[in-house]
C-alpha cells in the first residue's frame, strides 16, 4: 500500500491556522485562536501544526511538503515570533507563496468547479516587492505604473483563471498603504474595499474587535441620507475617493457614546454597507466583462459580507458563484495546502465534500475527563446513547425556550458556527434574541443571529430560497413567517441563512427535523459557541467553562447532557 502524501499548509498572518491534506483531501485543520484562546491570534504556527499532526497521528517526518504564507513577511523556517516546530529540521521542504495566491487556492481547492475564474478582494495582501521575490515569473502580469512606484504597494484585489490544475493571473491591482492619520487610520491599503469597510467600522465602534459588526448594524440605518460616493473606477481600477472622510467628524468614544448616538452610527453603517455592495459588484463585473467565465470563486475578507454576496448572486454576473466559507486570513493555510497539491506537486484535484468541519472529534473518555475536573464536579451529566431519544430531549428543551450549547464532532474551520460548536434556541420565543445577547454572548443588543433551516424547507421561509450552507448569503424572511422567526430576522426583514447539509452535518439536520416535528418550525436560531471576545469553543473543558459563566441552560457534548 502506497504511503500517503501529506501536505501541510500554514498561515502565519493574523487569524493564523494550519491545514493538513492527505492525498489531496483535507483531513484536519484548525485556527490558532481556537487553541491559544486569543482572538485573531497569528504569528508563530507551532501550536496549530502540532494539533494537526496529533489529530492525524503522524510526525513531521511523514510530511511530503510544507507551504506557508504570512503577510509582510517570508517566515524563517526555524524562528518566527518564537521557535517553530521545524527548527533544526532541514529535511522538510518548505515553499512560500503570496497572500492573494493563498486566498485563491483556498477557494479553488474546496469549490465544486473543475474550471473557473477567481476573485480575491480584501483589506491588504502581500507587498509588491515581496510578491515578486516569491513569484518572479509573475512580473509580466504587473502594470508598469506599479513597477515604477517608489512607495510601498500591496495587493488590493486579484483576478485569476483556474484551468483545473493551476491559477493564472488575469488582473492584479495594487495600492499604496493608508496614511495612518485622522479618524480613519488603519494598516490596510489606501484604496481597498476591505480597508474602507474596516476604517468605517473603527469609526463607528471605536475598536477593531469585529469588523463584521458593521453589517449587523446597517439594517437599523436609513438609506439615502448621504449623497456622496466612497469609490470610483478609473481605467478598470478601483479607488477610494478620500473626500468622504471629511463628511464624518464624530468618531465613537466607546459603547455608551455609540448607544447615545445610535441612529447616527446606524445611518453611517447603512451608507458604508451600500457603498461596499456597489464597489464589489462593479469590480467583479469589470473583471468578468474582460474575462468571461460561467463559474466564479470569490474569496478574501470582503467575501464574508453576506449582504453584498447576495446582491452579487442576484446580479447574474456568473452562472455559478462559490463563496469560500473561510474567506478571511484563516483560510490562507487551506490555500497553501492546495497550492502544494495542485501547483507544486502537480497532482489532480480531488473533489471536496463541501464540509468546513476540519477539527478533531473528542471521545467519551475525553468528555468524561472534563467532568472529573474539580471545578466541574458540581455537574451531574447523563448519557443518552439512543440518538432518537437524545434529539427528542433537545427539541423538547428548545420548544420550552431553553438555550442549548451544542458540541458535536469536529469543529468548523472559519468564522461561522454551522452546527458543530453552536448555541441553539427557539427562533420565535419573545425576547430570546435579547436574552442571548445580554446573558450569554455579553455583546451589543443589535447583533443578529442566523436561522439554520432544513435545506428542503428553505423556500417555505425565505423568499429567494438560496442554497447557503456556509451562512454567507442573506435572504428575506417571508412576511408570513417573520413573527415566528423574529429572533433570526434583521430589522429590515433580511436574514443570514444557513441551509443545513445532511451529508456533512447529519446530527444537526436530524435535530432540526425533531424540532420541526414538535413545533411545526423547521428553523433554529444558531450562533457560535462563545461569548464576546472569546474564540469559538474547541474542547470539552472550554465548553463546560462557557456553560458555567453564562445563562446557557443545557450543554450537549456528543451523547452527554448536563442541565442547570
Amino acid at each position: 500500500m502506497a504511503k500517503p502524501i501529506y501536505i501541510l499548509g500554514t498561515g502565519l498572518s493574523h487569524n493564523g491556522s494550519a491545514v493538513l491534506l492527505k492525498d489531496g483531501r483535507v483531513c484536519v485543520g484548525i485556527e490558532k485562536e481556537r487553541l491559544s484562546r486569543k482572538k485573531h491570534d497569528g504569528g508563530n504556527d507551532t501550536l496549530a501544526i502540532q494539533y494537526c499532526l496529533d489529530a492525524e497521528g503522524i510526525g513531521l517526518e511523514d510530511l511530503t511538503l510544507v507551504v506557508q504564507c504570512a503577510n509582510f513577511d517570508i517566515p524563517n523556517r526555524d524562528n518566527f515570533k518564537g521557535e517553530r516546530i521545524f527548527s533544526g529540521n532541514e529535511k522538510i521542504k518548505i515553499v512560500d507563496i503570496s497572500h492573494h495566491l493563498a486566498h485563491a487556492y483556498s477557494a479553488v481547492g474546496t469549490s465544486p468547479f473543475s474550471e473557473c475564474n477567481v476573485m480575491v478582494i480584501d483589506g491588504c495582501g502581500s507587498p509588491l516587492d515581496q510578491f515578486l521575490e516569491l513569484h518572479p515569473e509573475q512580473k509580466e502580469y504587473i502594470s508598469g505604473e506599479f513597477l515604477s512606484e517608489v512607495r510601498m504597494l500591496c495587493e488590493k484585489d486579484s483576478f485569476y483563471h483556474f484551468d483545473g490544475q493551476k491559477l493564472t493571473s488575469l488582473v492584479k491591482d495594487f495600492s499604496t498603504m493608508s496614511d495612518h492619520s485622522g479618524n480613519f487610520s488603519l494598516p490596510t491599503t489606501q484604496h481597498s474595499i476591505g480597508g474602507f469597510y474596516a476604517s468605517v467600522s473603527n469609526y463607528v465602534f471605536g475598536d477593531m474587535d469585529d469588523v463584521g459588526k458593521l453589517m449587523g448594524l446597517a439594517p437599523y440605518g436609513k438609506s439615502g441620507l448621504y449623497d456622496f460616493e466612497a469609490f470610483e473606477f478609473q481605467s478598470g481600477n478601483l479607488f477610494v475617493n478620500e473626500d468622504w472622510k471629511k463628511q464624518f467628524d464624530n468618531p465613537s468614544k466607546g459603547y455608551d457614546y455609540f448607544k447615545e448616538h445610535f441612529d447616527y452610527y446606524a445611518n453611517i453603517a447603512r451608507w458604508a454597507q451600500e457603498q461596499v455592495e456597489k464597489a464589489v459588484l462593479q469590480c467583479i463585473h469589470n473583471r468578468l466583462e474582460k474575462f468571461p467565465h460561467p463559474n466564479l470563486c470569490y474569496t478574501g475578507g470582503v467575501a464574508l459580507n453576506a449582504v453584498a454576496n447576495a446582491k452579487l448572486q442576484d446580479s447574474g454576473v456568473a452562472q455559478e458563484i462559490y463563496f469560500e466559507p473561510a474567506a478571511g486570513d484563516n483560510g490562507l493555510a487551506l490555500g497553501c495546502a492546495y497550492y502544494g497539491w495542485l501547483e507544486y506537486m502537480q497532482m489532480p484535484k480531488i473533489p471536496h465534500d463541501g464540509s468546513t468541519c476540519f477539527g478533531k472529534s473528542y471521545s467519551e473518555v475525553e468528555i468524561d475527563a472534563a467532568f472529573r475536573k474539580e471545578e466541574n464536579k458540581k455537574y451531574i451529566p447523563k448519557r443518552i446513547t439512543d440518538e432518537e431519544k437524545l434529539l427528542h430531549y433537545c427539541a423538547e428543551k428548545l420548544k420550552e425556550g431553553k438555550t442549548i450549547a451544542w458540541f458535536q464532532s469536529g469543529s468548523e474551520f472559519g468564522p461561522r458556527a454551522l452546527g458543530r460548536r453552536s448555541i441553539l434556541a427557539h427562533p420565535g420565543i419573545e425576547r430570546m434574541k435579547d436574552h442571548i445577547n445580554l446573558d450569554i454572548k455579553f455583546r451589543e443588543d443589535f447583533r443578529p443571529f442566523a436561522p439554520a433551516v432544513l435545506k428542503s424547507k428553505v423556500g417555505d421561509y425565505f423568499e429567494s430560497a438560496r442554497y447557503s450552507p456556509y451562512m454567507i448569503l442573506v435572504d428575506r424572511t417571508r412576511a408570513i413567517h417573520q413573527q415566528e422567526l423574529k429572533n433570526v430576522t434583521h430589522e429590515d426583514g433580511s436574514a443570514r441563512v444557513q441551509t443545513v447539509e445532511e451529508s456533512w452535518n447529519p446530527r444537526f439536520a436530524k435535530l432540526i427535523e425533531a424540532f420541526y416535528k414538535q413545533t411545526g418550525i423547521a428553523v433554529l436560531l444558531n450562533t457560535s459557541l462563545n461569548k464576546k471576545g472569546m474564540p469559538i469553543v474547541e474542547t470539552p473543558e472550554e465548553a463546560l467553562y462557557l456553560f458555567g459563566i453564562t445563562d446557557l441552560d443545557v450543554l450537549v457534548m456528543e451523547n452527554t447532557v448536563v442541565e442547570k
